[in-house]
């Protein structure tokens, strides 16, 4: 199976860029159905930062990379997303410290470091209505497939796993993030951060040529 190089890793996290600074509003107007509004405008803040920076910053490997992009989110993104997605950034880049290219199964490795950094930083699990109900069955998949599969098929079922999060939690009260603080009124309402998540997937798809189909309403639109 071929290798993702620092270049691919490079370009994948220019199109997330794209994706977030132009879903900016959208993101926001999500949040507001449950929270105080600011989880797109949050997050797009740090990531105008990043493509404008991401030419310029270390490609001695993709670690260094990595956690350099993990110190412009700690410093630049908004609200409780900062250290959500600077500690996501971190844990990846100490899990691919000194590689230039990484297979799959490093990949999962980078995901699943990922994962137990985000948790132990928020505190949060499977089932409060958070991105880690995308991120976890994200993992999984990665993981199950990585051996076998080939990097479409993956990025597709991938991208499936984040997409049905968004309904399979719809219905659920959010017991973490600023959201918990309205109880069952965030309930019937999608989570921005899970949003966040598929869309970005969904957008990888489309760069790469990935044939996927949404269902999601918010991923149709």
């Amino acid at each position: 199976m071929s290798a993702i190089t620092i270049d691919q890793i490079e370009k994948t996290i220019d199109v997330t860029c794209d994706t977030v600074i132009s879903n900016e509003k959208y993101f926001s107007d999500l949040d507001g159905l449950a929270s105080d509004g600011d989880f797109g405008t949050s997050l797009a803040t740090g990531f105008k930062v990043i493509k404008r920076d991401l030419p310029d910053i270390d490609k001695d490997g993709i670690g260094a990379m990595l956690l350099k992009i993990a110190m412009i989110c700690s410093k630049h993104v908004g609200g409780s997303s900062g250290p959500i997605w600077g500690t996501g950034f971190m844990k990846a880049g100490m899990a691919s410290k000194g590689l230039n290219e990484i297979d799959m199964q490093q990949l999962a490795d980078m995901v699943g470091a990922a994962l137990e950094g985000i948790m132990a930083r928020g505190g949060a699990k499977r089932g409060d209505k958070t991105l880690l109900d995308a991120l976890i069955p994200i993992h999984e998949k990665l993981s199950e497939m990585a051996a076998t599969e080939a990097p479409g098929a993956i990025l597709a079922a991938v991208t499936a796993e984040a997409d049905k999060a968004i309904d399979e939690t719809r219905s659920l009260v959010a017991h973490r993030g600023r959201a918990s603080q309205v109880g069952q009124r965030s309930a019937d309402t999608p989570d921005p951060g899970i949003v966040g998540v598929a869309t970005i997937l969904y957008d990888w798809c489309k760069h790469y040529g990935v044939d996927y189909e949404p269902q999601a309403a918010e991923l149709k639109r």
